[in-house]
Order: structure tokens, then sequence, then C-alpha cells
């Protein structure tokens, strides 16, 4: 914790200043021909911004750079959690998506960022860039909840993750959720903002469905720090009144993950299994480079500072940051929602406005949208669409509007919906 304090002190003494590691003297590539760009994060923005950028700059070097060796998509994974939908749909191999676009993929953690000399820093060697696109993604802020301990926050992460942040919690949540034998499961409902909010309690379904479907006799007591989503709370009281306890404005205040205890502003509640997700903050690499939003006395907000409609970085022109990284867009909604389908159009809208500016062209960003598709039950299927679209109203502020649809007979449509993502990310149809 002491060092990840450090970064984030350091990060705020200016763009020249090399966060991480010392200077590697190994280049990953070498140097570009005509120019570069590179793009940091392989979710569902930056794998968009890689494919568009490949074909808006053909003369270009276009470089992403990914950590994990393969890609797995946290959207419809509630519905794996219960083998609702398979593995094979969710997971694709990142080396064939970079052979199918044209673009270089390289498999390395970034450690450093030095905006002055337009230089990353990973655990493998350095690499420059022209352009840079940042799709961190997000992380959690568990340490409050432990008073800093690092052996409580080791065993939170280790034994009960939220399945929030990357493909290695959800897959120990559907190894915990299929080993369950019962007794009482407490899932923690993030403060908002967080990634995509139907999430939790979609996943309360699943779970709740899940043991129905088998016999098993649990509680699963779900703390939200707000009143919920309505349409859910009714879900929850109609078809799961037996297995789902809704606790709302519930604040936690300190987590014991030996006794397996919580402690909030009210009571105790022990748990034999939990699903314990924080409050979220943008991928660490923002703050490294000194991106953060922040409030009056020069409070970090945790989230990027962006322009709402081109996602420039507001503190480096070189730079975007897209997903669900991206900090407030306006003063009437907040944040976009954090959901895949919105990182996609981030990264449709960042590489254009990056050949726009190579090119000299002008360049007027469009309003991008975002489609989530969630069960509300599994057992008959039934599922609801949530639409938001943007504009600027005539004093200048951005409007969000969201519409919902119910479909209580679905005949695919959420998997026809990801097939087109998928499709576009890894370049599967053109």
């Amino acid at each position: 914790m002491k060092r990840r304090q450090a970064l984030h002190a350091l990060a705020g003494l200016g763009a020249g200043l090399l966060i991480g590691p010392v200077r590697s003297a190994q280049s990953l590539l070498p140097a570009a021909k005509t120019g570069r760009v590179v793009v940091v994060g392989g979710g569902w923005g930056g794998l968009s911004a890689a494919a568009h950028l490949r074909r808006a700059l053909p003369a270009w070097d276009v470089v992403l750079v990914e950590r994990q060796a393969r890609f797995f998509s946290l959207p419809l994974s509630n519905a794996w959690l219960i083998d609702r939908v398979p593995g094979a749909t969710l997971d694709h191999n990142y080396r064939q998506a970079a052979a199918r676009h044209g673009y270089t993929f390289i498999q390395a953690e970034v450690r450093g960022i030095d905006r002055a000399s337009r230089r990353i820093e990973t655990d493998n060697g350095h690499l420059g860039y022209d352009w840079l696109v940042l799709s961190p993604g997000i992380a959690e802020s568990l340490a409050p909840w432990v008073e800093g301990d690092p052996a409580a926050l080791g065993a939170i992460r280790d034994r009960f993750d939220g399945a929030f942040v990357g493909p290695a919690g959800v897959r120990q949540l559907k190894q915990r959720l299929h080993a369950f034998a019962g007794g009482d499961w407490v899932m923690t409902v993030p403060p908002a903002p967080y990634r995509c909010p139907p999430t939790p309690y979609e996943r309360a379904v699943a779970i709740a469905s899940w043991w129905r479907e088998r016999q098993i006799k649990g509680r699963l007591i779900v703390l939200d720090p707000g009143a919920g989503m309505a349409g859910y709370r009714d879900t929850f009281h109609r078809q799961f009144s037996d297995l789902i306890e809704f606790k709302p404005f519930v604040r936690i205040e300190r987590v014991d993950p030996f006794k397996k205890v919580i402690h909030t502003d009210f009571d105790e509640i022990p748990f034999a299994e939990a699903t314990l997700a924080g409050p979220q903050q943008a991928g660490a690499l923002v703050a490294m480079a000194g991106l953060e939003r922040r409030r009056e006395q020069n409070e970090a907000t945790g989230w990027a500072d962006v322009d709402a409609r081109t996602l420039q970085s507001q503190a480096d022109e070189r730079v975007f940051v897209i997903g669900d990284a991206v900090g407030l867009v306006s003063p009437l909604f907040g944040h976009y929602p954090k959901t895949g389908h919105m990182a996609v159009h981030h990264g449709r809208i960042a590489a254009a406005g990056i050949a726009a500016r190579v090119q000299g062209k002008p360049f007027e960003p469009p309003f991008p949208d975002s489609t989530c598709w969630v069960y509300d039950s599994y057992t008959p299927p039934e599922m609801v669409r949530i639409d938001a679209s943007y504009r600027i109203r005539g004093d200048g502020a951005m409007e969000q509007t969201i519409d919902q649809a119910r479909e209580n007979q679905p005949r695919g449509e959420e998997m026809a919906w990801a097939e087109g993502m998928f499709g576009e990310m890894f370049g599967t149809i053109k």
C-alpha cells in the first residue's frame, strides 16, 4: 500500500516525470517509420480502438499492449456463472484479433508512463508513441474496510473477490458458487459510480436461480449503499423472498475476512461465503500518468479527466482515456454508463479523433450510446434492454436519456448483440 500511495503522490508532480521503474534500455519494437499509436488495455474499449485505428491509419504502427494472454468478457459472465452461456463465447485470443485486423499485440504490463517523452515502460521494455489511448478499466478501493491491513486485503481478494475487476475474480466466483453447499452468502453492491450498474442485481438473481434449481439451502444477503434498482427489488420480493434478503442504505465500516464478519453502521453480519465488491475508481494507470480529475482543494476523484465528447485528456492532448475509467462528463447525470457497449463506442470515437488530427481534418465527434441486456429471470428467461443516448441541450449541457424495454420471451437477442460486438472487436465480421 505504501508503494501505491507513493505512486499517486508522484503522479501529480508533472508530465515529464516517469512514474514507475527505472527506464529500460530494451525497446519492444523498432522505431516507427511513419508514426505510432499505442493502445494500453485489451478490454472492450481497447480492442475497439485498436481495430478502428488500424483501418483509419493504414500506414501507421498500431500497437495493443495488454497484460493478460487472453480476453474474457465480463458482459454475459453472470449467465456463464450458472452455465447458461458457454465459456467459448466469452473467451477470445488477442493474437488472432491482432492478425485479423493487422495491428501488433504485445503481452506486457505497463509500469510507467512518461508523457513528456511520449514513452511507456513495461515489465519487458519500453515503447515510444505519438498518440496514446488508455483503456485501463477499473480498480477497487478495499483498504478502508480492513484499515489498510495487507493480510486482510489479500484474504478478501483471494477468498471473497467481488468479481468486478477482471476475469480471475469471475472464474473464482464460479468455482465458489458451484462448490457452495448452503448457508449465508453476503454480496455487497459498490457505491455509484461503478461498472455496469445492473450487474450485482442480475448476479443475485443468477445465484438464487442456481440454488433453487439444485435445492441448495442458502440465503443471499445483498448489502446496498443506496435504494437499489426498483425492478430488481420487485424481482427479489416476487420470485426469491425465500432466498434473497435485500438490505438498502447500508454503510460498511469494517470487514474481517478471517472471522467472516461484516461490520456495518447498524449491526454485524456473519457469513459462510461472500462476494465483496468495494468502491471503484479508474485503473491505476490513470493516476500513474497524472490524468485524474480533481475536485476543489486538489482532491483526486479517482477517475480520468477527459473531454466529454472527444475523450481527449484534459492534461495532455496526445492522450485519450476511454471506457470505464472515464470520469464526470455532465453535471446533469455524472458519468457515462460503464458498460462494454459504451467502451466500444469510446474506442471508435478516440480512433476517429486521432486519425482526424493526424490527417489534419476537422473532427466533429459523434455521441456515444450504450445498450445493455440483463436478465431479471432465468427460469423462465426474462430480460430487460437498457439503452442510453445523448444530446447537447440549448444551454450547452450534455443530457442523457435512458430507455428500458422488457423482453418476456427473449429469442437470443443478447447473444446476437454480443456476437456483433465481438465480431467488431476480434475481426470476425467486417
